[in-house]
């Protein structure tokens, strides 16, 4: 089994390049490090901070939503979620329309620390991004999201919120569609 996982390791690096994995890790790795040092400053996690930015910039979302969004499955969205709840960062209301359905939300407390912390989220975003024209962006953004997929038939324990049909609806979400 270890030579065969060898064997397509080798055939699929490129010669003189990382693997794909490793590069994908090293700059989850970065961005992660990059917002540590900026969310602990304002007593939040790096997950605490994007999941806090995340309400800021969507409407109610459900918190299968949220976690779709953020790319986590729904417990570790739930902990953090009920963190920035019980700090009063965050509520969660019934959905007027749908009595049956809870919709996140910031309290006013958490309205002003997201206003704080939604510039380094801007910056941060910026650097990922930066020398990279719109295609590059659309080529890379399709790149991962098939990357994730291919992870998805690899292992297909993933939660809901990992699975490739949530990904292409939240980005849709983000495409306006």
């Amino acid at each position: 089994m270890i030579a065969a996982v060898t064997t397509i390791a080798t055939a699929t690096n490129d010669p003189g390049w990382p693997p794909l994995g490793l590069l994908v890790g090293a700059v989850r790795r970065r961005i992660k490090q990059a917002v540590d040092v900026r969310a602990r400053a304002v007593g939040l996690s790096p997950q605490q901070f994007w999941v806090l930015v995340s309400l800021a910039e969507t409407e109610g979302p459900s918190l299968g939503s949220l976690a779709a969004r953020q790319h986590m499955d729904a417990p570790t969205a739930s902990r953090v979620l009920t963190t920035l709840v019980r700090r009063g960062f965050a509520r969660i209301a019934t959905n007027p329309s749908d009595r049956r359905r809870a919709v996140l939300a910031l309290t006013p407390r958490g309205r002003a620390l997201a206003t704080r912390v939604q510039p380094i989220a801007v910056a941060v975003r910026a650097a990922v991004e930066q020398g990279f024209g719109p295609e590059e962006k659309t080529r890379l953004r399709a790149s991962l999201t098939r990357m994730l997929e291919n992870l998805e038939r690899f292992d297909p324990r993933e939660s809901e919120a990992r699975t490739p049909r949530a990904l292409r609806r939240v980005a849709g979400e983000r495409a306006g569609r």
